[in-house]
């Protein structure tokens, strides 16, 4: 394998898909296993939760070089936060390691919806509230990476945009100099 071809950080990206997979498998499987809804609950939710932190806190940051969060102003408003990785860091950032990312981000958003018109195809609305918590909780991952990828690509923009009118600026000031 050509060193691209492989994951720069093969133990993250194990975490990042461990944690989608085990809530997913558990929740289709559990009914097998458990009678009690509450454990059903209980047990998805709270593998759910630590895809949400995994991926909010390491693997967005290792992975893909992002990073978001949301504060609450003083004024009670809701406030986005972003943050990258500089120009040169993001572009060395491993492309099969990205393509890993933002797929399981998509593919677990899209099988918990999945998931959800499956349940209210067979009337369990008692599961529809486990699928909605799940749903909640990777579309606001999914939400927050795909926002800070865009002011990412945004503070790239402005940043090549003022390298650039400097270069200019640098240019006519010499070629004035000559004169």
């Amino acid at each position: 394998m050509a060193e691209d071809e492989k994951y720069m950080n093969p133990i993250t990206c194990l975490f990042h898909v461990l944690f989608k997979g085990l809530a997913i498998a558990f929740y289709i499987l559990s009914s097998l296993f458990f009678k009690y809804f509450a454990i059903h609950f209980v047990i998805t939710v709270l593998l759910e939760a630590l895809d949400f932190w995994v991926v909010k806190n390491v693997s967005g940051r290792i992975l893909v070089g992002l990073r978001w969060w949301n504060e609450i102003s003083e004024q009670g408003e809701s406030i986005w936060r972003y943050e990258s990785l500089d120009q040169e860091e993001l572009s060395r950032l491993n492309k099969k390691d990205s393509w890993l990312f933002w797929w399981t981000l998509y593919l677990n958003a899209a099988a918990w919806v999945v998931l959800g018109i499956i349940a209210i195809i067979k009337f369990n609305f008692d599961y529809l509230l486990i699928v909605g918590v799940c749903i909640a909780l990777s579309v606001a991952n999914l939400i927050g990476f795909t926002r800070c990828s865009k002011d990412a690509k945004k503070q790239i923009q402005a940043y090549a945009s003022k390298a650039v009118a400097s270069q200019v600026a640098t240019s006519i000031q010499s070629a004035f100099r000559v004169v």
